[in-house]
């Protein structure tokens, strides 16, 4: 008789991704996560003590995956236009690690502006300047345009409010980056020519 298989924290928290993106967050306690792991809720309270912890490590994996997904870029697309896009895609291909990243409360951080602070947004935004040639102050201006404009589209999808139609939806991301940079090329402009 094999050994049986060691169920590690790692694997817990893997069996807490999947059933959410099955069910959804609301739905993940000890039962479920050894349902899906096909054992008996002790191991995952022995790693575990309390189910908010398990979802919080839940919770750091999947902005783990999220950023992986965000950051695939095709070389020939904008930087920003395909992060906007992607995006959006993760909340129509994932709706409900989706919801859990963004609609849960479990985010450390509580506002966008505290968003656009932390660290694991640094490469979107190094990607982003990079892409658009701006101050770093101003591509945080244009992200901010931009991610409003992709987590409404993203928001609404993910809660089964609207079809998605990536023709259309990247259209309307397009203007909606454009206006942003153009505002603020000119913003630019205009504070250099006063120094």
């Amino acid at each position: 008789m094999p050994p049986r298989a060691k169920i590690t924290k790692e694997r817990i928290i893997s069996a807490a991704i999947e059933v959410i993106r099955q069910r959804g967050f609301e739905v993940v306690n000890a039962r479920t996560v050894a349902a899906q792991l096909h054992c008996s809720t002790q191991p995952v309270m022995y790693h575990f003590s309390t189910v908010d912890a398990m979802k919080r490590a839940a919770y750091a994996q999947a902005d783990h995956l999220h950023s992986e997904y965000m950051m695939t870029i095709p070389p020939e697309q904008d930087p920003i236009l395909a992060i906007g896009l992607n995006y959006i895609r993760f909340a129509v291909e994932q709706p409900q690690l989706f919801r859990f990243l963004f609609q849960s409360g479990y985010a450390e951080e509580k506002s966008l502006l505290e968003m656009i602070d932390s660290e694991e947004l640094v490469p979107v935004l190094a990607a982003m300047q990079e892409g658009a040639g701006l101050s770093m102050e101003k591509t945080r201006q244009v992200f901010l345009t931009v991610a409003l404009f992709a987590h409404g589209y993203a928001s609404i999808i993910a809660n089964n409010g609207l079809e998605y139609d990536e023709k259309l939806i990247a259209e309307h991301l397009e203007h909606a980056w454009n206006g942003a940079y153009l505002a603020a090329t000119q913003e630019e402009k205009e504070d250099e020519e006063t120094v």
